[in-house]
């Protein structure tokens, strides 16, 4: 596992973004994992590395379809699984596999690959965001601004996620039986605020109580590429 993490640490440093891409958006990460799979931990250990950076958002999805071997999930939720399985679908896919990593909406990575994975990270985040988002919070409401530039072409989706940064949760049974695993960065809820032509403002007050950090993504109907993304810890 530790070569993993170092591989991608030397990997995402030699590519870390500096001032001339400050108009970029952050990077989307999402991993979909399983407490019940073996295989998954180390993918776990990646994401972790992955969450302090201001450049990427990652984000852990549990699966519920491991659960049938003797370990249900805590962190698991069907509509996560619903999720890649929309992903597959969307790349002409019928199958769908833990640890598996889709970076912006697009590139999906399966298993450990902290090179490929920085490499395509360093891809996305040198790209201009396709949508300005800015983000500010009172109390428990959340205002989203959104933006356009030029207008798109097609259809998107606003999408608001919250999480929770860090737990740990000792395995009992299944795969994983005896280990005591760190998750971060832990996804609990992953809501559709509106469809949203790409055309003028957006603008949006919605609920955001509680203290986990919130996160706001611009998406193709699809689901497809991420346009943008935004973060408030």
């Amino acid at each position: 596992m530790i070569r993993y993490i170092a591989a991608l640490m030397i990997a995402l440093s030699a590519g870390a973004p500096g001032d001339a891409q400050e108009a970029t958006a952050p990077v989307v990460v999402e991993l979909f994992t399983s407490q019940g799979c073996s295989s998954c931990p180390p993918a776990d250990a990646v994401l972790a590395e992955l969450a302090p950076r201001e450049d990427v958002i990652a984000l852990a999805l549990h699966v519920d379809y491991w659960d049938y071997i003797g370990w249900a999930d805590s962190f698991a939720n069907p509509a996560f699984t619903k999720r890649q399985k929309a992903y597959a679908r969307a790349a002409g896919s019928r199958t769908i596999y833990t640890p598996q990593m889709i970076v912006a909406g697009h590139d999906r990575l399966t298993g450990v690959k902290p090179m490929h994975l920085a490499d395509v990270i360093r891809a996305h985040g040198a790209k201009p965001a396709r949508v300005r988002l800015d983000l500010s919070r009172q109390g428990g409401t959340l205002e989203i601004i959104a933006e356009a530039r030029p207008p798109l072409p097609g259809p998107a989706v606003v999408q608001l996620v919250r999480y929770l940064p860090e737990r740990q949760v000792e395995i009992l049974r299944g795969e994983n039986a005896g280990r005591r695993l760190t998750y971060a960065n832990i996804v609990t809820s992953w809501t559709v605020l509106r469809d949203w032509d790409g055309q003028g403002v957006l603008k949006l007050s919605v609920p955001a109580p509680g203290e986990e950090p919130v996160v706001v993504i611009v998406q193709q109907s699809g689901p497809g590429p991420i346009l943008a993304a935004a973060r408030l810890r």
